[in-house]
């Protein structure tokens, strides 16, 4: 197990606290200040602010589910997985720095969108991205957080992979 410096703790915990102050506070702002279900184009034919909420998973998958233990389910399920990661963090079982770095990112994510689900049952989105006819589902910071924490794990994966000499043919 590699041994953590005090300050890479500090700096891991910064991350996650970071992520999950930015994803509350931007929530906080769509919500207070743009009705349900507004649109306002911010980059003609690229970004639009959209306030939006999902009930179900990423993509908007189950969000029609009269299920009535959806919502518990999805915090029970979020909870493990911010376990699992705070886990591999303090164990030093989260890789070197980037794959570290991309625990703490995925981690401050998790955290921002079940707070969501504990406090309104369901996440606020409000990120609509789209170039041409590739249109993204609407999303927030938190998953922001989330697809950029697991690119830098697998790009930690790919270098050790390809240092340890799995990418020889």
């Amino acid at each position: 197990m590699p041994h953590h410096s005090r300050t890479a703790w500090y700096v891991l915990g910064f991350f996650v606290l970071v992520v999950l102050a930015l994803d509350q506070a931007s929530k906080f702002v769509v919500e207070k200040y743009t009705p349900m279900g507004s649109l306002k184009v911010l980059v003609p034919g690229v970004l639009n602010l959209v306030h939006t909420t999902n009930p179900g998973v990423a993509f908007g998958l189950l969000a029609d589910s009269p299920a009535p233990w959806l919502s518990a389910a999805l915090v029970l399920f979020s909870v493990t997985v911010i376990a699992l990661l705070s886990w591999l963090l303090a164990t030093g079982r989260a890789g070197g720095w980037l794959g570290q770095s991309g625990l703490a990112l995925i981690l401050g994510g998790a955290a921002g969108n079940v707070f969501d689900r504990l406090l309104r049952h369901s996440v606020t989105d409000f990120i609509d991205f789209h170039l041409g006819s590739h249109h993204w589902y609407t999303f927030n910071l938190a998953d922001s957080a989330i697809v950029v924490g697991a690119s830098l794990v697998v790009l930690e994966l790919l270098r050790d992979w390809r240092h340890a000499g799995g990418g020889r043919a």
